[in-house]
């Protein structure tokens, strides 16, 4: 097959690995894969365009001003026409809104995959009011989890086009071992390291986290928050405002954090909402203790006997099960272990590129026969 993914390469985190992931693993397999990453500046030099190019995927880049919605729309449609894609794969919800209806004016099917959903904003808010709208036209409605394909469901997407398929792991490069990991990060080799990976934003709940280490100080804890986002400017004065600061480690963003995850102790998700967070898969592959709340696609990830979960909006039990995991080590590197087994056993990458297959293969199918229909319909 020919195979287009279109997503706004302003997003950061688990979508653009996900598209990492899909189009380096159909291409190794034989399809021609191409990627149209929206910029509003030429970006050639990012991480994952680089990764991509290594991996013999096509870069057609899209570069439009923030608002050039029109311009989006006729470089799409050229770059359609030269391509013939059999099937459009959109990510996030600029590519949903703006391109995909290029490619089904062209008879194109399209699918996409549904990450998550942040609110946050009116603005946001809206945004994404309008993109589940926009799920009705599509061929295919990817959710990355079972709770997210309810919602979708109950937003009036039809249940026939929503299809749950989480995630997977498809291990880039291999986690350093702690030592070298935690030099890459400048972290000591004392007291108790815990890491926190994601995006600065309401919804990631990295404030949770800093509330949580305020019921923490009789320990000798590190908390080391890798990522960028809106709310760093609060964050830091709300470590200041629990007198934490000595305690707090803003790593900015870190290319290829998979690497460095063995440098934790103990990995800590916090969020509000998720879909199926990668950044869990990569604490699991490096080995480590996870403490994570209990929202969206989480629990179909872990139990249980592979981590510590928690309710959201709750930084005591965060910092209880912070507690727990430096007080037995025995039983968190015991579910750290189950938690690798799982990742290999439940999210391998193989099933789920045989998943996308069928799926794109199903679409094409379907939409050659409505094709056909419609023609038949309109002949005199």
């Amino acid at each position: 097959m020919t195979i287009l993914h279109v997503f706004d390469l302003g997003d950061i985190g688990g979508l653009l690995r996900v598209v990492q992931a899909l189009a380096s693993g159909h291409r190794a397999r034989g399809h021609a894969v191409y990627v149209a990453p929206v910029m509003h500046e030429d970006r050639s030099n990012h991480p994952l365009l680089r990764r991509l190019c290594d991996a013999g995927v096509s870069i057609r880049p899209v570069i439009v001003s923030p608002r050039g919605y029109a311009a989006e729309r006729r470089r799409l449609a050229d770059l359609c026409r030269r391509l013939r894609p059999h099937v459009v794969h959109t990510h996030g919800y600029r590519p949903d809104l703006v391109d995909a209806g290029v490619a089904r004016t062209l008879g194109i099917p399209v699918v996409t995959t549904v990450h998550g959903f942040t609110g946050g904003g009116l603005r946001n808010r809206l945004y994404e009011w309008l993109q589940r709208r926009a799920f009705v036209r599509f061929d295919a409605v990817v959710a990355v989890s079972r709770a997210l394909a309810d919602q979708l469901v109950r937003d009036g997407v039809p249940g026939d086009r929503v299809v749950t398929l989480p995630n997977a792991w498809l291990p880039a490069t291999p986690p350093l071992d702690r030592a070298a990991a935690r030099r890459e990060l400048g972290l000591s080799g004392e007291g108790l390291q815990v890491g926190w990976v994601g995006r600065l934003s309401h919804e990631k709940g990295p404030d949770v986290l800093l509330d949580a280490i305020g019921f923490l100080a009789d320990l000798p804890l590190v908390a080391s928050f890798l990522g960028d986002g809106p709310e760093l400017p609060r964050l830091r004065d709300r470590a200041a405002a629990l007198g934490i600061v000595e305690r707090v480690r803003w790593h900015g963003i870190v290319d290829d954090a998979a690497r460095v995850a063995s440098a934790f102790d103990v990995f800590v998700l916090s969020s509000r909402t998720e879909g199926t967070p990668i950044v869990l898969f990569e604490a699991m592959a490096a080995g480590v203790p996870i403490v994570a709340t209990r929202v969206g696609g989480v629990p179909d990830v872990l139990s249980g006997a592979e981590a510590i979960l928690v309710p959201p909006e709750d930084p005591r039990g965060i910092a209880d099960a912070i507690r727990a995991t430096a007080a037995d080590p025995r039983a968190a590197a015991a579910r750290a272990a189950a938690a690798r087994h799982r990742l290999e056993s439940d999210f391998a990458a193989g099933p789920w590129l045989d998943r996308y297959e069928d799926l794109y293969h199903q679409v094409r199918r379907t939409a050659g026969r409505s094709s056909r229909i419609t023609r038949a319909a309109r002949r005199p």
